[in-house]
């Protein structure tokens, strides 16, 4: 008769093997670890990459330099980048809000700078401009109006130019478009890249589209993913991290072709020569904060800017993609028909979803030379 209370002897040599596979994937995890954060660290340096000429050597005349500026009583991060610092300066707003683009920018053609003296400035609360200390009440979009007045006047007073040229995207065109409204004989033309609307508007559009697409193609999966969301349901953190997935499955997020915010835009800011690591986490910190904290998307989503700003009073360019439905196309076409202004220049990107500055770079430059600055819309798909 078996005792089943008699206790199988201890395999001692199993127990061995599991142990050491244990201490093996350990020791190969720090390993990789410590690989990564000395990598990070070579590619840290911090220091911003002149301009070279045929030698190897920096450009003459050039400027490329990262700076703190007092801002409205708060230091505030910019890079100055141009190949001749003769040339228009041109005041650039990041969209997010709180996402710096020129920490992702230099995988791709750096085009105004051929053109311009380009402010890569990095607004409050994001980025360089990032500290712990930021007052919640100073986040305001009013504020950020402020800030981006006081750069501007900075830059004129810095580069001794009567006016600079304004070009935002996206969030930053929420900014700019208000800014250009409020102070525009600082500016010769006002340039928007993916140019805010009615956001609330924009996200239906886009749930709408998703919804049909991953039905239309059985993509189960996504499909049951998005089902659980209504149109009612989306102002919610969970449904914009689903969001962001769907929209780059699809080619309609930050370009027609990036997969994945992790290879497309994580890993180029963590890579960046010219940001310092802890500047690099302070990116992602600020990205939060400006989300989360000071909740300012909450505040842009219900905003629409086709009541609040109707008029400009200088040359008007819209940039958008085809492809883009993080801001509608349709609806940035319905508002710049309403818009008055001087002189207007509509273009349609048609390899382009939210990024026509990193997706058609030789497109964007050929405008900025023929029209833009000859002040002109020669090019314009609209008038």
């Amino acid at each position: 008769m078996t005792n089943k209370n008699i206790k199988k002897p201890i395999n001692k040599s199993f127990i061995r093997r599991v142990v050491r596979m244990m201490l093996t994937i350990f020791a190969i995890s720090l390993a990789c670890v410590f690989i990564l954060v000395g990598v990070l660290l070579v590619r840290s340096s911090g220091k911003p990459e002149p301009f070279l000429d045929e030698k190897g050597r920096p450009l003459a005349g050039s400027i490329s330099e990262k700076i703190y500026v007092n801002i409205n009583g708060m230091e505030q991060g910019m890079f100055i980048k141009g190949k001749d610092k003769t040339k228009p300066v041109l005041l650039f707003l990041h969209g997010g809000p709180g996402m710096p683009e020129y920490a992702v920018g230099r995988r791709y053609p750096m085009v105004l700078e051929n053109n311009f003296t380009v402010c890569w400035w990095e607004q409050r609360g994001a980025g360089l401009s990032y500290n712990s200390d930021i007052p919640l009440e100073t986040m305001t979009f009013e504020q950020l109006i402020s800030d981006t007045i006081e750069v501007t006047n900075y830059l004129r007073k810095r580069f001794g130019q009567e006016k600079i040229y304004l070009m935002a995207h996206s969030g930053g065109a929420f900014i700019g478009i208000q800014a250009a409204a409020k102070a525009p004989e600082l500016y010769h033309a006002y340039i928007a890249m993916a140019q805010i609307t009615n956001q609330l508007e924009s996200e239906k559009l886009a749930y709408k589209y998703m919804f049909e697409q991953f039905a239309r193609n059985e993509n189960k999966r996504m499909f049951h993913k998005i089902e659980k969301y209504t149109i009612d349901e989306m102002n919610t953190p969970s449904y914009y991290a689903l969001r962001d997935e769907m929209m780059h499955k699809l080619g309609i997020g930050t370009t027609h072709h990036m997969k994945s915010v992790i290879s497309g835009i994580f890993w180029p800011v963590m890579l960046h020569d010219e940001y310092t690591l802890s500047e690099k986490i302070n990116i992602w910190r600020g990205k939060f904060f400006n989300t989360k904290t000071a909740n300012l998307w909450s505040e842009l989503v219900v905003t629409d800017l086709t009541n609040k700003v109707q008029k400009l009073d200088i040359p008007v360019y819209f940039f958008h993609g085809i492809y883009d439905y993080t801001v509608s196309y349709t609806l940035a076409k319905d508002y710049f028909n309403k818009l008055q202004a001087p002189l207007k220049g509509f273009y349609t990107f048609e390899q382009s979803a939210h990024s026509p500055l990193f997706e058609e770079p030789e497109k964007i430059q050929r405008i900025i030379r023929e029209d833009v600055l000859t002040g002109v819309n020669n090019q314009t798909d609209l008038k």
